[in-house]
């Protein structure tokens, strides 16, 4: 790959890269950029002029910036080959994707929440467009499916795909996550989802979608600890029924890395393994990789879109599972979501889809526009599941796109892959 990449660079064809959101993963993202031959930043687009003005600077050159992307992406003078969506909006981000790929530019999305939430329609355009949507290469889900290939190829199946988490609070809120928040430079809203555990469930509903796995209970059951090593008797591995699943560990070290139980049964195989001291419980194999580094991984998801034509992550599977809103707290009749992912009401867990039709998404529920905000239809008790029919949903953009996805879906109910949504 790099050496495709220093090509591209001496004959002076780099691969031109628009980077949308420059918070704090998009300042990474900039600087990476700059040091990744081959590669240089198109535009630069935060609703933050300083934000922007930030991410040049890290950047090291100068670069057209914006604090409207739409004025970026609507210009037919500024050329990209590819852009990053990295801001923290759905329905925003969704119109970015659109414009990007309606222009024929691949899509890498550090955006998990767009990701899931409208993935499959993303992917339809797309491959309408010829281009590719994915998930970015530094994030769990990414690192992850990187694991699950290679551990396929060598002949395993496999048992779960594992996240670690280090610390989780259902009910967090903006006012208890303020002062934390602003010590790690994250958005308010980010650091929320991050406590809660909605993120760690997004991201784990992202890999479940595309290899083929699914939670073993609703939320996953996340068991505390000490060494990600104790997950080969944490987990009831044979109750699994043969079938893939997702979980977590809890405060587990090496805290930021994941991991891929594998299992093989040929005893042939198994000497070899024991010979490289790989952690078993025959026939389980635990394989972890002790980091994911978000932006520095982001210019492989660059590369292989731009290069080769190739995601690092698309949902092949179609809507295995879906992360459902549950109440924080007891709310009132009346009450007005401002945020879903993130905000002070709800928190969010995985499920297998096919089970919780009634269940309302949770992303659903954040809304960009004071006039379209969703409004509860009844009282709900703590920690109670959120349905369709509890909330007002006004007509908006995302609702549109959510419709018109469902109807793709429900096309391909009967196929277990989703062939035509995805470019391959």
């Amino acid at each position: 790959m790099l050496n495709e990449l220093r090509y591209r660079e001496k004959i002076g064809e780099p691969i031109r890269i628009g980077l949308v959101g420059a918070g704090s993963m998009g300042l990474g993202i900039a600087w990476q950029i700059a040091k990744t031959p081959g590669m240089e930043l198109s535009f630069i687009a935060d609703i933050n002029p300083a934000a922007a003005e930030k991410a040049q600077s890290v950047y090291g050159k100068s670069v057209q910036l914006f604090s409207n992307a739409d004025h970026a992406l609507d210009n037919p003078k500024i050329d990209f080959d590819v852009i990053v969506e990295s801001t923290n909006t759905i329905s925003s981000a969704a119109r970015y994707c659109l414009k990007a790929i309606h222009r024929k530019a691949h899509v890498i999305l550090m955006n998990a929440e767009i990701d899931l939430i409208l993935g499959h329609y993303l992917q339809h355009e797309a491959n309408q467009h010829g281009v590719i949507v994915t998930s970015d290469a530094g994030d769990q889900h990414g690192v992850l499916m990187r694991m699950i290939e290679e551990i396929e190829l060598w002949g395993f199946e496999i048992t779960q795909a594992g996240n670690i988490k280090g610390f989780l609070d259902r009910y967090a809120t903006s006012e208890t996550k303020k002062e934390i928040a602003k010590k790690l430079h994250l958005n308010l809203i980010q650091c929320v989802a991050y406590t809660d555990g909605t993120k760690l469930n997004i991201e784990m509903a992202l890999i479940a979608n595309a290899a083929n796995l699914i939670p073993f209970v609703p939320g996953m059951q996340g068991p505390k600890a000490a060494n990600v090593l104790e997950a080969l008797d944490l987990f009831n591995f044979d109750a699994y029924q043969g079938k893939g699943r997702v979980d977590y560990l809890l405060e587990a070290n090496p805290g930021g890395g994941v991991y891929v139980i594998g299992r093989c049964e040929d005893r042939f195989q198994e000497e070899y393994l024991k010979y490289y001291k790989v952690n078993s419980r025959y026939p389980y194999y635990l394989f972890y990789r002790p980091y994911h580094l978000c932006h520095l991984e982001t210019p492989r998801a660059i590369a292989l879109a731009a290069l080769w034509n190739k995601p690092v992550l698309t949902p092949k599977f179609g809507r295995l599972t879906d992360v459902f809103a549950y109440a924080k707290q007891p709310l009132l009749q009346g009450e007005i979501f401002h945020h879903g992912i993130g905000g002070d009401f709800t928190y969010g867990l995985i499920h297998e889809a096919a089970n919780h039709t009634d269940y309302l998404p949770i992303g659903l529920l954040d809304s960009e526009s004071n006039a379209s905000r969703p409004r509860l239809l009844r009282n709900l008790g703590k920690d109670e599941p959120i349905c369709w029919d509890d909330v007002e949903l006004a007509e908006s953009e995302l609702l549109k796109l959510y419709n018109a996805q469902e109807k793709l879906l429900n096309a391909t109910q009967h196929t277990s892959e989703m062939p035509h949504l995805i470019s391959e």
